[in-house]
């Protein structure tokens, strides 16, 4: 496991070269009650991803922290974080498209936030049409126009399921499978967010100010605990292991 931003650019061309996974957490800031840290989304990818990175060979990019966390679970003056959708998804899209152009072509962008049983939400619709989009720019460029059409490309449907497949160069996973959701359970701030932070980092949950302010999702909080944190974190990372390669 090595961080991006550490890297020397010697380093960097042989992870490019041997086609290292570059793994990045998409967070948030965002309210989660009074007990849990605003960066519980973040946290909890980046913690999974350390884990990971201890048993296979990961390059680990920078977080990106602020995005469209919206304020559908707090107000403005909650202290979350909200960027416009359409701002964040061309942000994302000069930063996919300088990753690809350096030489990354296996990408992975990591999400804990609103993604209940992977459905796709604006946050996550961002970082996909963001992708995409600079994919097809890279693609344009290095190619040349009409790519697609010319003889080169004769191959091109043999390549889909392989990774020689430049729409699979970057890739937009939940950080909990719906497989892993279902195993163990899933919610905002409550006792399964909270054990799952509590698992990764216990100085960021703080169970003795639950009742500080009351909101009907962390109720259940109360009953959170690193042993079920760890069940999670179990079931989260047998598909992030399958699934980053």
């Amino acid at each position: 496991m090595a961080f991006l931003g550490n890297m020397l650019p010697r380093e960097v061309r042989d992870a490019q070269q041997r086609n290292v996974p570059l793994v990045m957490a998409g967070g948030t800031v965002e309210f989660h009650g009074s007990h849990c840290a605003y960066g519980c989304d973040t946290l909890i990818v980046e913690g999974l991803l350390e884990r990971l990175g201890r048993e296979k060979e990961l390059i680990i990019a920078p977080s990106v922290w602020y995005s469209p966390a919206s304020y559908a679970v707090a107000g403005r003056k909650s202290g979350t974080v909200h960027v416009e959708e359409a701002a964040f998804e061309q942000y994302l899209y000069y930063v996919f498209y300088s990753l690809l152009m350096s030489g990354w072509h296996n990408i992975y962008a990591v999400i804990h936030h609103q993604f209940e049983q992977e459905s796709l939400m604006p946050m996550t619709l961002a970082y996909m049409a963001a992708a995409k989009r600079a994919t097809m720019r890279v693609l344009d460029e290095t190619r040349g126009e009409g790519w697609w059409g010319d003889e080169k490309s004769r191959e091109y449907y043999d390549t889909l399921a392989s990774a020689d497949n430049p729409f699979g160069w970057i890739k937009i996973l939940p950080a909990m499978s719906t497989d892993a959701q279902n195993a163990t359970g899933y919610d905002h701030a409550g006792k399964y967010e909270s054990s799952l932070l509590m698992a990764l980092y216990p100085d960021t949950v703080r169970l003795d100010r639950l009742n500080e302010e009351k909101y009907w999702f962390t109720e259940s909080a109360a009953e959170a605990n690193a042993a079920l944190g760890e069940e999670m974190i179990a079931a989260s990372l047998a598909d992030l292991r399958r699934r980053i390669r």
